[in-house]
């Protein structure tokens, strides 16, 4: 084994002088452990130099697998090191305070066992968390003392456990000492002479009951939608002597969820509003004053910045943040671990504005286009997009639209949502149709009069509520013609990123349709876990069926017309 040189009194020597850049609550982080040194014996805790050692030591078992580090043996850094250095070298004195009779009549008996049964773990990613939690896994299961230790790693998918398992299994096979004694199954790691074990667990497994949990690394617990795993977990360490649950997450969006549930009791206790001994926290994110551009705080939310976590990198992905505000959040959350809405808003209207060139809608005659159809409601507003892909001598792609919406309900709406809806048909933009509800003979006629003039190739529609015209656009232009589309995340994502790029370098060119252009502005993005987008209809603030046509019909002129675009970007064809 390699001489271990522990580092974490120096992390914290150098926090306290302020020779590190750390963010508030990792401060508060140094600050409690160095207070429980001087008050902790109070309480009955103490804090044992050579647990903490013991646990640091491990680590010289165990070898990297993967990229430049690959068999070299896994040095933990000092901020990693302050975190095992609390947690496994706090412990509970030999008083009798921690024997306690449970409801059940059971004697539990606590003295001289870990102090916390709780960790919570917030850092940006690619900041060693897989790494660092398969070998924590391993030490529970190997050195930690517990006869038939159980230990998992929990996520909501078991195909996301099996990330960090994975890792663990890696090490056994690279060291070995540990290839002594665990053997090493699918799924399962073992050591036969203490009944211990090691799999990993995820919420779509058969079945989560009867287990006797000593230890769980609970994996990016932001993407728990809800508290299932987490329960079971707990409510099986009831029979453990020191169970620990250790959740490693990077900040999510959710704030109605259980990991915002701890990250919030992760700052109570930091703060000093709740004492709990037995909750250890500690969260690497920017402070509230700090400009997210700034580089110099970008290390308080990835203390593996220049490490794991390369400089080339954070600043590619901060330029397509400035770059591409949709990607802002996206880089926040992951990158800088902050906390950020489910939803952003989508391309700021100034370079929507810079696209407004005029479209003209005679000189397009003959021209190839591609149509997107969103029909709504047919008590709302109808959109028909055509998008042109641009010719040799051009360099935007051009869009005309055309919008409907039933004649009675529109003065009522224009009072009522306080939109020019009378005014806009005056002009053009909008065809409204007799009576309370949408025309379809309409539509029907407008895509036909299209057909005549355009070389309109295919219309992308949303099958949701379509399937009447749908079947009439058939008779009109064959099976071929009409393509349903998703309204998810896989089909909406690449081409609203393409037309969030072309927007962004003002190759778009919509003719300032004002009908249009309120929808732009009115459009909010979804973003999910992996950072794909989509439109919200219910969080934009009104009417968004225009842009959702306009995504559609770019995506069919993208696929036809610049396939390898699409291609280069690595966007699965549908």
């Amino acid at each position: 084994m390699d001489r271990i040189e522990f580092s974490a009194q120096q992390y914290i020597d150098d926090v306290l002088a302020g020779r590190l850049v750390v963010c508030k609550w990792a401060r508060l982080a140094v600050e409690r452990h160095v207070r429980d040194l001087e008050t902790g014996a109070e309480r009955g805790l103490i804090f044992d130099v050579d647990r903490a050692k013991t646990a640091i030591a491990f680590f010289g078992l165990l070898k990297h697998s993967k990229a430049q580090w690959a068999g070299q043996t896994i040095k933990l850094e000092p901020w990693q090191q302050f975190i095992l250095w609390v947690i496994f070298g706090w412990y509970r004195d030999q008083s009798e305070r921690w024997v306690e009779t449970l409801p059940d009549g059971r004697v539990q008996d606590g003295r001289g066992t870990r102090r916390f049964r709780t960790a919570y773990e917030e850092v940006a990613r690619k900041n060693g968390k897989s790494t660092k939690a398969a070998g924590i896994g391993l030490f529970l299961m190997v050195a930690d003392g517990e006869p038939g230790a159980e230990v998992y790693t929990a996520a909501t998918k078991r195909d996301q456990a099996r990330i960090t398992h994975g890792e663990a299994t890696r090490m056994v096979k690279a060291s070995p000492a540990l290839r002594r004694e665990i053997q090493v199954f699918k799924d399962n790691l073992s050591i036969l002479n203490s009944a211990s074990k090691y799999e990993p667990l995820g919420a779509d497994a058969d079945t989560m009951d009867g287990l006797n949990v000593h230890a769980a690394i609970i994996d990016e617990l932001h993407a728990h939608k809800t508290r299932a795993v987490w329960d079971v977990i707990e409510t099986a360490t009831g029979s453990r002597r020191q169970p620990l649950i250790f959740a490693i997450t990077t900040a999510g969006f959710d704030r109605q969820s259980l990991c915002f549930e701890e990250h919030e009791y992760t700052e109570k206790v930091l703060s000093g509003l709740i004492e709990d001994d037995s909750f250890f926290g500690i969260i690497f994110t920017l402070d509230e004053d700090d400009d997210w551009e700034d580089e110099s705080v970008w290390v308080k939310a990835n203390p593996n910045l220049g490490v794991s976590k390369k400089w080339d990198d954070m600043r590619r992905l901060a330029k397509q943040a400035r770059e591409i505000p949709s990607k802002l959040f996206a880089f926040q959350r992951l990158h800088l671990n902050i906390w950020t809405q489910s939803e952003t808003k989508w391309v700021p209207f100034e370079h929507w504005k810079q696209c407004g060139k005029a479209v003209d809608a005679a000189g397009l005659r003959g021209r190839t286009c591609y149509g997107g159809l969103d029909l709504a409601s047919n008590i709302d507003i109808a959109a028909e997009v055509l998008v042109f892909p641009p010719q040799a001598d051009e360099d935007d792609y051009q869009v005309l639209c055309r919008f409907f919406i039933p004649e009675e309900n529109m003065i009522e709406r224009w009072k009522t949502d306080r939109v020019p809806y009378p005014a806009w048909v005056r002009q053009g933009y909008i065809t409204a149709t007799p009576g309370n509800v949408i025309d379809y003979d309409f539509i029907l006629a407008q895509i036909d009069e299209d057909m005549q003039a355009y070389d309109l190739q295919e219309i992308a529609f949303d099958r949701w509520g379509a399937t009447k015209i749908a079947q009439s656009l058939m008779e009109l232009g064959g099976d071929e013609f009409m393509i349903q589309f998703g309204q998810g995340f896989a089909s909406m994502s690449p081409p609203m990123r393409e037309l969030e790029r072309l927007i962004m370098n003002h190759k778009l060119a919509h003719g300032n349709n004002p009908v249009l252009s309120w929808m732009a502005d009115n459009l909010v993005a979804k973003t999910d876990p992996a950072g794909n987008i989509k439109p919200d209809k219910e969080k934009s603030r009104e009417k968004i069926d225009g842009m959702v046509a306009l995504i559609m019909a770019l995506d069919r002129a993208m696929r036809h017309e610049g396939g390898s675009v699409y291609e280069e970007r690595g966007m699965l064809l549908l």
